[in-house]
C-alpha cells in the first residue's frame, strides 16, 4: 500500500497534467483546487476514474465534493483511508 506522499505525488503529477495542462504548475498539498478555482466540479470525476484505475479504490459519489476532495492532502487522505 502507498503512503500518503506517493498518493499526493501522483495526484499531483495526475491533476497538473491531465486536468490543468500545466505540468510544470507548483501545486502545494494544500491549495484549494475546487474552491480556488484551479479545476471545476467535472474534473472530479476524471480524477475520480484515476484514483480508481491508479490505486484500485472507488470512491462513493457523495466523496467527489469540495469537502474531501478541495486539495491533494485530502484527497490523498481520502484514497488512503479506502485502501484500508
Amino acid at each position: 500500500m502507498p503512503a500518503e506522499e506517493e498518493i499526493r505525488e501522483k495526484l499531483r503529477s495526475y491533476v497538473c497534467r491531465e486536468i490543468m495542462r500545466r505540468e510544470d504548475y507548483p501545486l502545494d498539498d494544500d491549495a484549494p483546487l475546487i474552491s480556488g478555482g484551479l479545476i471545476d466540479s467535472f474534473s472530479l470525476v476524471h480524477i475520480a476514474a484515476f484514483i480508481e484505475r491508479e490505486f484500485g479504490v472507488r470512491l462513493p459519489d457523495t466523496d467527489l465534493d469540495v469537502a474531501h476532495m478541495d486539495t491533494l492532502r485530502a484527497m490523498a487522505a481520502r484514497v488512503a483511508r479506502a485502501m484500508g
